[in-house]
Order: C-alpha cells, then sequence, then structure tokens
C-alpha cells in the first residue's frame, strides 16, 4: 500500500514539474532555435582570410555539451572537390553575437558538379561554457547567405 502511494506521489510531482522544464533552459530544445536563413549583411567585419567564403550555408546547429557547445555547419560549394574548410571567428563590437565566416579552400583543378549530398562540406567547431554566458546568437556567414541561431 504504501509503495503504490509512493509511486503516485511521485509520478504526479514528474508530471507538474514537466511545464516549467518544458520552458527552462534546461530542455535542450529550448537552448538554442532552428536556424534562420538570411542575406549578408555587407557592412559587418570581415576576416582577413587566404580562403574565400563558402557559397551556400545549407544548415547550421548547435549541440550541447558538458564542456559548452557544438556548432555544427553544412556548407554548399558549387562542385566537389573544396577542401581546407573552416569556421573562421570574427570579432564584433557585440560580446551577445558570436560570428564565423565558413572558409574553404577551392578545389586545384576543374570538379564536377555531381549531388548536392556529394558536394556538401561539414565544419564545427566549440565554445566552451564561459564563452557562452554572453552569446546569445550565433551567426555562420557564407558568400551570398547567413545562418543564424538565437536563444
Amino acid at each position: 500500500m504504501q509503495k503504490s502511494i509512493l509511486i503516485i506521489l511521485t509520478t504526479g510531482m514528474v508530471l507538474a514539474s514537466c511545464g516549467r522544464v518544458a520552458e527552462s533552459r534546461l530542455n535542450p530544445f529550448n537552448w538554442f532555435g532552428q536556424s534562420e536563413r538570411e542575406t549578408v549583411v555587407a557592412d559587418a567585419p570581415i576576416a582577413q582570410e587566404r580562403r574565400p567564403l563558402m557559397t551556400d550555408i545549407v544548415s547550421l546547429n548547435v549541440e550541447r555539451t558538458p564542456s559548452g557547445a557544438i556548432i555544427k555547419a553544412v556548407g554548399l560549394p558549387p562542385t566537389q572537390g573544396f577542401w581546407d574548410a573552416e569556421l573562421v571567428r570574427v570579432e564584433t563590437e557585440d560580446p551577445s553575437i558570436a560570428l564565423y565566416d565558413f572558409r574553404v579552400t577551392p578545389p586545384l583543378r576543374r570538379s564536377a558538379v555531381s549531388t548536392q549530398a556529394s558536394r556538401e562540406v561539414i565544419v564545427a567547431t566549440s565554445l566552451n561554457n564561459i564563452a557562452l554566458q554572453t552569446i546569445r546568437q550565433i551567426v555562420v556567414r557564407g558568400q551570398n547567405v547567413q545562418r543564424v541561431v538565437r536563444r
């Protein structure tokens, strides 16, 4: 009898707390939202880099880790063979924005176009918890478009 009452009370407490957890920062689905596609802002600072910007940014995801977050972006170049890809951090005046340029080296020779899946380039970088305390927006910029996630 006591075991049944304990189970009922525990279940009730768990269900009652679901509403609060769904809206809290503990819920991983509320941490950073879905990425949005935007046009590139012309007056934003540009990192000095020998590699050109990725043509198109297909997706941007931020995954939480115990030590911070992993920022993962998928770019789509015009042909196969692009390499040496990296998210290069660009300093901004606003500390709540983490701005990255998606840089990539083009192929040394002419390459085939082929399918989108065969051309996609995936890059990632990490941010620690200390850096994430002030960041409210992560932007990954390409040549024509940028992707933004906000919290």
